[in-house]
């Protein structure tokens, strides 16, 4: 069974504190997920002072606030990394963070993260992508709002730098928050698998659990997930993230999935054996026949049980005469 790695995406929903970053890593892990991924990001590195907010950041914090400020108080800082990863480590769950800058990747780096996580913003950052590429590290690149050509774009410049193909996976995706169902277009992800032959996976933005586990089952290797402690707390993407009730459920039914899909052998499982003879059917006797007689489409039938000559023969017994006398339903 091929297992799918989940990414629960605490993101920017620790609003700046360490004792909430840490509730998060605790709910990530209580859930089943194999990792709980931050941001990592310079607000000054990031974004104009003169930038606006998107339409979502501005339905779910200060409007009259920028996007400097709000990204500024959302920082985390070099002291903060060394405690959240050390942290992942006592509770046993990875620690990812998706860089934002050229700076952040070097951060990440040194603190010795072997998956870096490139953000859909980043797929046309071309001296981003080229530091990413010559780590030579694993690399999960998204792909929201890019089209075919410059995810290609993107994995070119990877390979290039000194990534190894198959070390990259290519999350579909759509960064609305929240991503409306009639725009996630999930057979994308399958697109992206059969243009460029890479490793895929999906990045979630939708309310609910439902399109994940959709994604696991088209085959979908890594799954992301926004998650957070309350919807109801201040913040850009607590909204659109699940609690910590719903991530669990998440992750218990993406672990069902799995199981469910199988090795592909179409052949009845030890489950489905002992059913075989109590729902197929055997050729029977309709009625009392004599040794001798002829035996007829008037005077066999087809019944359960299973265990006696296979209906499949039926136009073998048809004709021959019978070895024995046979009583009603008596198996041929």
């Amino acid at each position: 069974m091929i297992k799918t790695f989940i990414i629960a995406e605490a993101g920017v929903n620790h609003n700046g504190s360490l004792d909430l970053a840490y509730k998060l890593i605790d709910a990530a892990k209580e859930a089943g997920a194999d990792a709980v991924k931050f941001q990592s990001f310079k607000a000054a590195s990031l974004v104009s002072k003169k930038a606006e907010k998107a339409e979502y950041q501005k339905r779910t914090t200060d409007s009259n606030e920028s996007q400097y400020e709000m990204i500024k108080r959302l920082e985390l800082s070099f002291e903060d990394h060394i405690k959240l990863i050390e942290y992942c480590k006592s509770k046993n769950i990875i620690f990812l963070s998706s860089p934002f800058d050229l700076d952040s990747i070097d951060l990440l780096n040194n603190l010795g993260l072997d998956t870096f996580k490139i953000p859909s913003g980043e797929i046309i950052n071309l001296p981003y992508l080229k530091k990413i590429g010559t780590l030579n590290k694993n690399a999960i690149l998204s792909t929201g709002m890019a089209d075919l050509g410059e995810i290609e774009d993107a994995l070119d410049i990877l390979i290039e730098s000194g990534t190894k193909k198959e070390n990259i996976t290519v999350l579909h995706c759509n960064t609305e928050y929240p991503a409306p169902f009639e725009d996630v277009n999930l057979k994308a992800m399958l697109t992206i698998k059969n243009a460029f032959d890479v490793k895929v996976g999906y990045s979630d933005h939708t309310l609910g659990i439902e399109v994940p586990i959709a994604a696991v089952a088209l085959g979908a290797g890594v799954i992301e997930k926004h998650f957070t402690l309350d919807k109801n707390m201040e913040g850009p993407d607590h909204k659109a993230s699940l609690e910590p009730q719903e991530l669990k459920l998440m992750v218990e039914a993406i672990r069902n999935i799995e199981e469910a899909l199988g090795n592909g052998i179409k052949k009845p499982p030890k489950s489905e054996i002992i059913n075989i003879n109590i729902v197929r059917k055997s050729i029977v006797a309709k009625k009392t026949i004599r040794k001798g007689e002829i035996l007829t489409e008037e005077n066999l039938t087809v019944k359960r049980p299973g265990n006696g000559i296979s209906p499949m023969r039926w136009d073998e017994i048809i004709g021959t005469s019978a070895g024995k006398d046979y009583t009603e339903d008596e198996s041929i």
